[in-house]
C-alpha cells in the first residue's frame, strides 16, 4: 500500500479521519484479526494455546504487558510481532518530534501548529515499522535516556528562559508517542530509573526536573524480564510491577516435535548446505533432546534456563561438522554421522550455566554427558533397551555386536573419515547391520549406516561397550576388557580439545 495522498488538516477532517489511541487501535485490528481467524504472531511455534492467548486477552483489555520468562523463549520476539497489529498508516504534523496527532495534538509545536495554520497545517504519514521502539534495559540508563531532560544548548541558541518548554530534549519514551515501546530485561534498571516510569504507566504525564508539564503520551508499553529468583543484579520495583496490567508467563517448547520445528525455523543453513549434506530425523531429534536433557540436568542451573538458541547453535555446528569433513574429503554430498557430535560442544558450552557441580566436571565434560543422555533416551525409541534384552530370556539382538567387541576387537571412528572407509568399518562388526535390518527394515544406505553408528554410541551408554574419547571421534571397545586397561587420568583426556 502507498502512502495516503493527504497533505493538510483539512484534508485530514473531509476524509472522516477518526483518532483512535494506540492501544485502541491495536484491539481493533485484533478483533479484525480474530473474526478473520487470521494467525498473527507468525513464526511463533509452541505458544498457540498458552502465551498468544494470553497476550491476545491483554491487548483487548488495553493493557501493558510484562513478558516473564528464562532466556531464549521468544519474548522480543513477539514484543516486535506486536507491529502488525498497528494501522499500516497514521497521520501526524509535519516536522513534530513527537509525531503529534493532528486532531490531538500534545506538543508545543503540534499546538502552535494547528494554531497557527488551521486546515493547511501540513499532514506527514509514519508507517508502522517507525512505531516501534526498544531499549535494552543496562545499569548505565539515566532518566534522561528514557524521558528527558532540559537542553542548555536549545535554550541558549532559541533565547528561551528554562521555564519554556522548548528547551527540553526528549527521550526514548515520549518519542515514542503513537507507537509501542518496549523495555527489554527490566530488572536490570535501576530502581530510581523504574520509579520514574511510575506517573508515565499511571497518570499519563511526564516529570522532567520539577517542570509542570502536562504530556498525555499515548503508548503501549511491553517489558521482558527473568524471574526475579533468577535475576541477581536486580528486581523490578513492586509499585512498578503493580502498575503493569498483565503479567504473560512464557515457556520452553513442550515437546521435542516442537522444538525441532523452532530450531529448523531460526537455524541459518545454506541452499547449498541443504543439498549437500543429508540430515537424518534422527540427528535433529537428538539436537533436541541435548536441550531436554540440560534442562533437567543437575550440573546446570535450573533458573538460569536453556536458551532455545543453543539448538539452533549446535544444528548449525552439526550441518557444518559434515560439510568440514565432505570439503576434505572432497565429496560432493555426505550425511550428519553421530560422531559429527563432537561439533556441537562449542555450541553447548557457551549457552549453559553450571552450578557447583558442574563447575567440577568442567562445561565440556557436562557437553558431552548431555550428548551421552539424550542417545541413551532416543536408543529407547528406536531399538530395545539393551539391559533387559540381556537379560530376557528370549536372544539379545546386540549380543552378537558385544561378542565381537569381547574376542579382543576394537574400532575408532575418526570425524573426517571418508564415507567408504566409514562404512567399511561399521560393517566388518559382526552383526550391527541385522540389528538395524531387524527393527528398521526400509532404509536407505545412509540411515542404516547412522544407525549402525547409533547403536554402538547407545550401547556405550548403557554400559554394554566401553567408549574412549580421541581428539578427534570416538574408540569403541569391550567393556570388560577396558576396565583392566584403564590409563592414568584418561577420565581428563576427554577435555583436552577444550
Amino acid at each position: 500500500m502507498s502512502t495516503p495522498q493527504i497533505k493538510t488538516l483539512g484534508e485530514l477532517k473531509k476524509s472522516g479521519y477518526v483518532s483512535r489511541s494506540v492501544k485502541e487501535e491495536l484491539r481493533e485490528n485484533l478483533i479484525t484479526q480474530l473474526q478473520k481467524q487470521e494467525g498473527g504472531f507468525e513464526g511463533i511455534i509452541g505458544y498457540e494455546d498458552t502465551v498468544i492467548p494470553d497476550l491476545q486477552t491483554a491487548i483487548l483489555s488495553r493493557h501493558n504487558i510484562l513478558l516473564l520468562g528464562l532466556r531464549g523463549q521468544a519474548k522480543t520476539r513477539i514484543a516486535r510481532l506486536l507491529i502488525n497489529l498497528l494501522d499500516e498508516y497514521v497521520p501526524y504534523i509535519e516536522g513534530s518530534e513527537l509525531y503529534d496527532d493532528p486532531l490531538n495534538p500534545i506538543s508545543w509545536f503540534g499546538h502552535n501548529e494547528v494554531t497557527a495554520k488551521g486546515d493547511l497545517t501540513p499532514i506527514a504519514w509514519l508507517h508502522r515499522s517507525d512505531r516501534y521502539t526498544e531499549k535494552l534495559a543496562t545499569p548505565d540508563v539515566t532518566v534522561a535516556d528514557l524521558i528527558g531532560d532540559v537542553d542548555p544548548i536549545k535554550a541558549a541558541t532559541l533565547k528561551l528562559t528554562y521555564s519554556d518548554e522548548r528547551v527540553l530534549h526528549f527521550g526514548l519514551i515520549p518519542r515514542a508517542h503513537r507507537g509501542i515501546f518496549v523495555i527489554n530485561e527490566l530488572p536490570d534498571l535501576q530502581a530510581r530509573i523504574q520509579v520514574s516510569l511510575f506517573n508515565i504507566l499511571q497518570e499519563k504525564d511526564i516529570q522532567i526536573r520539577g517542570f509542570k508539564l502536562r504530556l498525555p503520551l499515548d503508548i503501549q508499553f511491553v517489558f521482558t524480564a527473568n524471574p526475579e529468583d533468577y535475576t541477581n543484579r536486580g528486581s523490578i520495583v513492586t509499585p512498578l510491577k503493580d502498575r503493569i496490567e498483565s503479567q504473560i508467563l512464557t515457556h520452553y517448547p513442550r515437546s521435542v516435535e516442537i522444538s525441532r520445528k523452532i530450531t529448523q525455523q531460526e537455524a541459518s543453513i545454506s541452499p547449498q548446505q541443504k543439498v549437500a549434506i543429508e540430515a537424518d530425523g534422527l540427528v535433529k531429534n537428538l539436537i533436541e533432546q541435548i536441550a531436554f536433557e540440560a534442562r533437567n540436568s543437575e550440573y546446570i542451573d535450573k533458573k538460569s534456563g536453556v536458551s532455545a538458541r543453543l539448538t539452533i547453535s549446535a544444528y548449525e555446528n552439526l550441518i557444518s561438522n559434515a560439510e568440514r569433513r565432505m570439503i576434505i574429503n572432497k565429496e560432493k554430498s555426505t550425511f550428519v554421522h553421530i560422531s559429527d557430535f563432537l561439533g556441537v560442544i562449542p555450541a553447548i558450552t557457551g549457552k549453559i550455566e553450571l552450578v557447583y557441580e558442574g563447575e567440577l566436571e568442567g562445561p565440556a565434560k557436562v557437553a558431552n554427558i548431555l550428548v551421552g543422555k539424550a542417545i541413551k533416551t532416543l536408543l529407547l525409541q528406536y531399538f530395545p533397551d539393551p539391559e533387559k534384552a540381556k537379560k530376557s530370556k528370549a536372544k539379545n539382538p546386540y549380543i552378537e555386536v558385544i561378542n565381537w567387541f569381547g574376542n579382543g576387537n576394537s574400532l575408532a571412528l575418526i570425524d573426517g573419515l571418508p564415507l567408504q572407509e566409514y562404512k567399511k568399518l561399521l560393517n566388518s562388526i559382526t552383526g550391527l547391520k541385522d540389528i538395524v535390518k531387524q527393527f528398521h527394515p526400509k532404509l536407505t544406505e545412509n540411515q542404516q549406516l547412522l544407525l549402525m553408528e547409533f547403536i554402538l554410541h547407545g550401547l556405550a551408554e548403557f554400559s554394554q561397550l566401553n567408549k574412549g574419547f580421541l581428539d578427534n571421534g570416538f574408540a569403541f571397545s569391550d567393556m570388560f576388557n577396558s576396565l583392566f586397561n584403564l590409563q592414568p587420568d584418561e577420565d581428563d583426556n576427554e577435555d583436552d580439545r577444550y
